[in-house]
């Protein structure tokens, strides 16, 4: 008759080790999971960069507001020299910091003469030092810029871009011609000395967009820039109306398409 075993406290259990057809099988899951979950990730962190974009833009709605007080019903303006001689109003030049563009005084008007930023920051940017690097605002930096891949520019060096802020100092643009091209203003009138002034009266100032990111012009003239900043293939925006609210990833529909449910150009 066999005796029966002893309890013994200080032997070691045996336990059985993966398999290799297990640990493959468990790497094949995690990976399959992993592709499941990347997409969503990266569209969580684009959607958090696009809400910042969009804080932004009504920062900037704020400092617009001000600027109201001292320039009623008047968009921020700055002249900048013209290829052919003579000077005109330059919608670029609204905000921001020297950009590479040797067009239009983009690349010579520095921040501090560039109207509205003495209205969005809490000091004034000084000015320019030859031979120092440009002053960074990171208030005019979208967190979602990635530029164009045609800028329209007839020069290589210029033909594209990968950040808007860099070319022409701000990821934001001011609305003051249509998708037609620059000989159609809106929202800063042209006149024949090339000056702007006062605002036409606004029919629908919740409609009217006045401030937006780069891709509200990306079919300007009916081409592509292909500025996709939002989304994989989509077109979409950040925009503030003239009425100071500000909305988020509006699609922007190829072709030459100035009024949609959403906004208009067009005073």
């Amino acid at each position: 008759m066999t005796p029966p075993r002893r309890f013994d406290p200080y032997a070691r259990s045996v336990r059985r080790a993966f398999t290799l057809i297990e640990l493959l099988v468990v790497i094949a899951i995690i990976a399959v999971l992993i592709g499941i979950l990347l997409p969503t990730l990266g569209q969580a962190r684009l959607s958090a960069r696009s809400l910042v974009c969009l804080s932004k833009l009504r920062t900037i709605g704020a400092g617009v507001s001000l600027y109201f007080n001292d320039f009623r019903d008047t968009l921020p303006q700055a002249a900048g020299p013209l290829p052919g001689g003579g000077t005109a109003v330059i919608g670029a030049l609204f905000a921001g910091t020297t950009g590479t563009l040797p067009f239009y005084g983009i690349n010579t008007v520095g921040a501090n003469k560039r109207p509205l930023n003495r209205y969005v920051l809490s000091t004034d940017p000084p000015a320019p030092v030859p031979g120092q690097p440009r002053v960074e605002l990171d208030a005019f930096r979208s967190p979602v810029d990635r530029g164009a891949r045609k800028t329209g520019v007839p020069i290589p060096q210029f033909s594209s871009t990968e950040s808007y802020y860099d070319l022409v100092g701000a990821s934001y643009t001011l609305n003051d011609h249509d998708l037609r091209g620059d000989d159609y203003p809106t929202l800063v009138p042209r006149n024949a000395d090339g000056s702007g002034g006062p605002m036409p009266v606004v029919r629908n100032t919740a409609k009217t967009w006045m401030i937006g990111t780069h891709p509200i012009y990306n079919y300007q003239q009916g081409g592509d820039r292909g500025s996709i900043w939002y989304h994989r293939s989509a077109v979409e925006a950040n925009l503030l109306f003239v009425d100071l609210h500000a909305a988020m990833r509006l699609r922007v529909p190829s072709g030459i398409v100035n009024e949609t449910p959403d906004y208009t150009f067009l005073p």
